[in-house]
């Protein structure tokens, strides 16, 4: 059977070892071609092809379920579960979504983009299922970057407590997250895969029974639960894999991840066992990808990529830099003036910018793992010891430490400076990822500062301002290339704490901007021109405190006011703008762009930008239908 002929999982429940080792190379073939044309994770689902096909093989997947941690390694669980077919749509908008999404496939029984989370869902629906007296299996299946996370070891404790709650826990253990994963328990992990007791055992034993005259030839269940139990017991007389034991797990481990006949073996042995059970893989992130088995960090994920040279396809117009890549490069130059300034990244060095400070001032760079929750209250920790924390999370991951934003940083009106990256629309991870929420999350708590900067060379002036301040402070800025803005090598001015700029003077309307909308109104105002309509632009530059000496007579002497601002309308840049107007007794109209309550899917930014109406041409129709009608029905008669 080949991997096209796959429409249901339980079909693998069929197939001989060799079968599924045909099948895995063929996973592999469609999973490379796939990700090298339109995007998307390579080395996470690569590392997993033998653990999906052998862990699928003993499951009957009409009646158990499989929660996959983070979604990063799932790309070889949907190839088995019906979407073959569509797979070449992966990651575009209307296509199959690059995590798991439970309206997608009624074999995706727990959506997420987030890490950490597949222990503490598998044992919600473990105990559901208890409850209602049913009878089925439940898989997490977590990486070993994520059991770095607080909720993860939460769960894990849990789980422990419930003796008689069965629950498999798959650990896929590759050595990475997306950065080198950092901490103790990483270190113990690798200890485990290193000890010699176990090594000895995995190569020898079952060699050694083999040999053994009338036994080898017809090895028995029994020695092969010999095994098995000799394996645990040598892990805990050597005080390895007594952690989880000691939670109240029944470990069983390092299995080799990639033999299928042996992780078929161990997942039937775990399915025996009552309670909860931890099963350790170890696995090689990128396995059979040369490229992405040498450099795990950058074959994490990749743009569309040649498959035959591994690099990524460049476009014949060269790109401005990234704005990752101007604050790592800004922040680094800073830190070498001030050792009092420390980058703080939740295992996402690379992404974040912040490689460019480890590899220069690694003394003053903290990788904390997958554990944002830490990142935030970890910089408190600093500030409060007088240094300058920098804690550059993406905006969707920081939702994750919102109370440790309260109670930790803004209750104490520490100085730590969150530089939230991915602030907006962020194309094809879809609604997990989106960075929509930091400005109404944020804007709420009190002593809290909240600035975007237009361009690359304003990002690197709120550097400086975030670092001077004495305070909680914030600064979003979006996903991808600047705009082309000359940076300056150095001499940043900071800019005054809620002081904004005229950018553009019209007398009809008023278009008040945030972060990486200035530019898309700049535009919108152009076209507004050739409709008769002038138009004054305004940079805000910060969300909290609002320039009000600057908006408030503006806005009552134009008295036609648009917010523009890539990010939810609910709580957001154009809730401040009105707010104040209330607050100050000024009644104008006010027409707010922007997200509305809706999740914005995977698709390209420019695709989603278009969706929600938010590209220049369509931001101008939309302005002059709400204050200007009659020229709208004359545009529209017009030949």
């Amino acid at each position: 059977m080949h991997l096209h002929e796959i429409t249901h999982p339980n079909q693998l429940r069929s197939l001989s070892v060799s079968q599924l080792e045909v099948l895995a190379q063929e996973i592999r073939d469609k999973h490379l071609k796939t990700v090298a044309a339109t995007g998307g994770h390579l080395g996470p689902g690569l590392g997993v092809v033998e653990l999906t096909l052998a862990l699928y093989h003993t499951l009957d997947l009409d009646r158990d379920k499989v929660i996959w941690d983070v979604g990063h390694q799932a790309y070889p669980h949907k190839l088995v579960t019906g979407r073959y077919d569509r797979f070449h749509t992966l990651r575009q908008k209307g296509g199959i979504a690059g995590y798991l999404k439970r309206c997608e496939s009624k074999f995706d029984h727990f959506g997420a983009g987030h890490a950490s989370t597949s222990i503490s869902a598998a044992l919600g629906m473990a105990i559901a299922r208890d409850l209602k007296g049913e009878n089925f299996k439940v898989v997490a299946i977590i990486g070993d970057g994520a059991l770095t996370g607080g909720m993860a070891l939460e769960a894990i404790n849990h789980a422990g407590h419930l003796p008689n709650t069965n629950l498999l826990v798959v650990l896929n253990d590759n050595e990475m997250s997306i950065s080198p994963n950092v901490g103790a328990i990483p270190k113990y992990l690798n200890r485990l895969r290193l000890s010699p007791g176990v090594r000895f055992l995995s190569s020898n034993i079952g060699e050694g029974i083999q040999h053994i005259p009338f036994v080898g030839e017809s090895l028995s269940t029994e020695l092969e639960r010999i095994k098995d139990n000799i394996k645990i017991l040598t892990v805990l007389q050597n005080k390895v894999g007594a952690v989880f034991e000691e939670l109240g797990f029944t470990y069983i481990g390092p299995i080799d991840g990639h033999n299928i006949a042996e992780l078929i073996e161990t997942f039937e042995t775990a399915h025996r066992l009552k309670g909860p059970v931890m099963v350790h893989v170890a696995t090689t992130k990128g396995k059979g990808y040369p490229y992405a088995e040498a450099d795990r960090v950058a074959y994490h994920a990749q743009n569309a990529f040649d498959l035959a040279t591994g690099k990524a396809n460049k476009s014949s117009k060269p790109k401005p830099p990234t704005y990752s890549k101007v604050f790592g490069e800004t922040l680094t130059q800073l830190a070498e003036q001030d050792s009092r300034i420390i980058g703080i990244t939740a295992a996402m060095a690379t992404g974040t910018g912040l490689d460019i400070l480890q590899k220069r001032l690694p003394k003053q760079y903290i990788d904390v793992g997958i554990a944002e929750q830490h990142a935030v209250t970890l910089a408190a920790g600093l500030a409060c010891e007088g240094m300058k924390p920098v804690a550059a999370i993406y905006s969707t991951f920081l939702q994750r430490a919102f109370d440790q934003i309260v109670h930790d940083v803004c209750i104490q009106n520490l100085h730590v400076f969150f530089c939230l990256d991915r602030a907006g629309i962020v194309g094809a991870d879809g609604p997990t990822h989106q960075g929509m929420y930091d400005i109404a999350y944020l804007r709420c708590i009190p002593n809290m500062v909240l600035m975007a900067p237009k361009d690359e060379a304003e990002l690197q002036s709120m550097l400086v301002t975030g670092l001077n301040h004495n305070g909680p402070i914030a600064m979003r800025y979006p996903r991808g290339n600047g705009i082309g803005v000359a940076t300056m090598a150095e001499g940043w001015e900071p800019i005054p704490i809620g002081k904004g700029e005229i950018l553009r003077h019209g007398d009809d309307v008023l278009l008040i901007a945030y972060g990486s909308m200035v530019y898309p109104a700049l535009q919108t105002a152009e076209i507004l021109r050739e409709h008769g309509i002038e138009a004054t632009v305004v940079n805000a530059r910060f969300a909290k405190p609002l320039d009000r000496e600057l908006l408030l007579p503006l806005c009552e002497q134009i008295r036609k006011v648009v917010t523009l601002e890539e990010g939810c309308l609910m709580g957001g840049f154009g809730s401040a703008v009105l707010e104040m107007l209330m607050d100050a007794g000024v009644i104008v109209p006010v027409q707010r762009l922007g997200v509305p309550d809706i999740l914005v899917e995977h698709a390209s930014p420019q695709e989603s930008l278009a969706d929600l109406g938010l590209l220049p041409d369509q931001m101008a129709m939309q302005i002059l239908g709400h204050y200007f009608p009659q020229l709208t029905a004359k545009t529209l008669v017009s030949p």
